[in-house]
C-alpha cells in the first residue's frame, strides 16, 4: 500500500487474465517469494475441479497455443500483420466489432484500460471547460491508477458520496461545486462488483446532465452488467458520452481495452492515444485475443451471471455448516458474475488451506486471499470469487462439501 491507504497498482492487487480479479499470482501484497508461488501454480494446475477463475495459470507456451487455436475461427490469418493500429486491418476490424457490440458510432484501441480513462476525462475537460470530476472513491481511478487523472491528466475528483455503492441523483444534484464529467464505474468492483439498478442509474445519469456535465463510463466490465440491469449492451452505453471497455477482464483477452463513443470524440480520442503513447508498431497478438474474447467468451456471461448466485448462495450454506462464527459473501445475491468472501482469519492462513485442499483433493475452491484496506477491521481477509466456465459444473451439494473440506484445513 502507498502512505495514503491505497493499493499502488491493480497487479500488486488480484488482477489475471480471465473473468477478473484473481490473484496476482507473482506475488504482491502477500510478498511470498518464487517458491512459494511455485507451488501454488503447481497446486492450482493439479486441480482436477476449480470454482472460481477461467483457467488455472498457464505457462507461455500454453497460451500461445490457445490464441493460435483460437486465432483462425476469429480473423482471416492470410491478412497482413497491423502497422500502427492501421484501419483497414485487424486493429480497425476489431474496433469496428467493439462499437457495434456497445451501439456507439465508432472505437479506438487502447494498450490499457489506464491509458484509455485519462484520454477520455482529458477529453471532456478540454470540451466542457471543466477539470473536476465527480467519481467514486473506490473507483478504479482513485484507487488503481496512481492518481493519472491528477499528476499526468491535471485533473481534480469531487466524491458524490463515500458510501460503498454508486453514487444516486440526490448525490449528484447536492454536490456543492460544479463538475464537467461524471465517471461511474459499472460495476464499483472494490465496493463488491455492485451495480444499481436501471431506474437507479438514468436517474443519477440525468441528474448529471441536469448540472451541465458529461457522463463517462468506466466499463471495464461493462460485459457483465446486462443481466442485473436488465438491458442490452447497446441500451446501457446509450446512457454515457464516453464507455471504456477492457479485452482482458471478463473477456479473457491478453491485453487492451477500447474507447467508444462518438466518431468526433473517438477521432480526439486517437490524437491523444498517440500523445500518451498508445500508437503502437504491431498488436495483433493482443487483438487476436480480443477477438476470441468477443466471439467465445461474451455470449457465455449471462450463464455465468446467473450461476454466480447458486454459488454465492452456496458458499454462505457451506461457510453455516462449517461453523464458521463470521463470514461474509458480498453482494449475498451477487450482480454479476464476481462476489466476495470475507473471512476473520489472516490471509496466509486461508492461501495454505486453499493449496492443501488443491493438493490433496485436487480441488481449487478459492485463490488468493488479501488483507482488505485500512478500513476493514484487523484479522479479517477477502477474496474475490469468478465465476466463469469451469464454476458451471459444481452442483450446489459438492460447494458445500469443499466448503467444508477448505474449513478444516484453515490453521490445522
Amino acid at each position: 500500500m502507498s502512505e495514503s491507504g491505497k493499493h499502488t497498482t491493480e497487479d500488486e492487487k488480484h488482477t489475471t487474465e480471465g473473468s477478473g480479479p484473481e490473484a496476482a499470482e507473482g506475488g504482491g501484497r502477500s510478498g511470498d517469494g518464487r517458491d512459494s508461488r511455485e507451488r501454488r501454480f503447481a497446486a492450482y494446475r493439479g486441480s482436477a475441479r476449480t470454482l472460481s477463475g477461467a483457467r488455472p495459470p498457464e505457462t507461455l507456451g500454453e497460451r500461445l497455443a490457445r490464441l493460435t487455436a483460437d486465432a483462425p475461427s476469429v480473423y482471416d490469418l492470410d491478412d497482413w500483420i497491423d502497422f500502427y493500429g492501421n484501419d483497414d486491418g485487424i486493429v480497425g476490424e476489431l474496433e469496428r466489432r467493439t462499437a457495434d457490440a456497445l451501439g456507439t458510432e465508432a472505437a479506438a484501441f487502447f494498450p490499457t484500460g489506464t491509458m484509455a480513462q485519462q484520454v477520455a476525462l482529458r477529453c471532456w475537460a478540454g470540451r466542457t471547460g471543466n477539470a473536476t470530476v465527480a467519481g467514486h472513491p473506490l473507483s478504479h481511478m482513485e484507487v488503481h491508477e496512481r492518481d493519472a487523472y491528477a499528476v499526468v491528466s491535471g485533473l481534480r475528483m469531487v466524491h458524490p458520496t463515500n458510501a460503498p455503492r454508486l453514487p444516486t441523483a440526490a448525490e449528484i444534484y447536492d454536490l456543492q461545486e460544479p463538475f464537467g464529467t461524471l465517471a461511474l464505474e459499472l460495476p464499483l468492483r472494490d465496493a463488491g462488483y455492485v451495480l444499481p439498478s436501471w431506474e437507479e442509474l438514468t436517474s443519477t445519469v440525468s441528474a448529471a446532465r441536469d448540472r451541465d456535465a458529461v457522463v463517462h463510463f468506466d466499463g471495464a466490465r461493462l460485459w457483465e452488467c446486462g443481466p442485473h440491469l436488465g438491458r442490452s449492451l447497446p441500451e446501457i452505453a446509450a446512457l454515457a458520452d464516453s464507455v471504456y471497455v477492457s479485452f482482458y477482464k471478463s473477456l479473457g483477452g491478453i491485453a487492451g481495452a477500447a474507447l467508444a463513443g462518438t466518431e468526433e470524440f473517438v477521432e480526439e480520442a486517437r490524437a491523444w492515444r498517440h500523445r500518451y503513447g498508445g500508437q503502437q508498431f504491431q498488436q495483433w497478438p493482443t487483438v487476436l485475443a480480443a477477438l476470441a474474447g468477443l466471439d467465445h467468451e461474451l455470449p457465455r456471461l449471462p450463464s455465468y451471471v446467473a450461476h454466480a448466485k447458486l454459488v454465492a448462495r452456496a458458499l454462505r450454506e457451506g461457510l453455516a455448516e462449517a461453523g464458521v462464527p463470521w463470514f461474509r459473501v458480498h453482494p449475498e445475491e451477487p450482480h454479476t458474475h464476481e462476489f466476495q468472501v470475507w473471512l476473520p482469519h489472516p490471509p496466509e492462513a486461508l492461501d495454505e488451506a486453499a493449496i492443501r485442499q488443491a493438493e490433496e483433493t485436487r480441488t481449487t475452491l478459492f485463490r488468493k486471499w488479501f488483507e482488505p484496506g485500512a478500513s476493514a477491521p484487523p484479522g479479517m481477509a477477502m477474496t474475490e470469487v469468478t465465476v466463469a466456465s469451469p464454476a458451471l459444473e459444481w452442483t450446489a451439494e459438492e460447494i458445500r462439501t469443499a466448503v467444508g473440506e477448505f474449513v478444516r484445513r484453515i490453521d490445522g
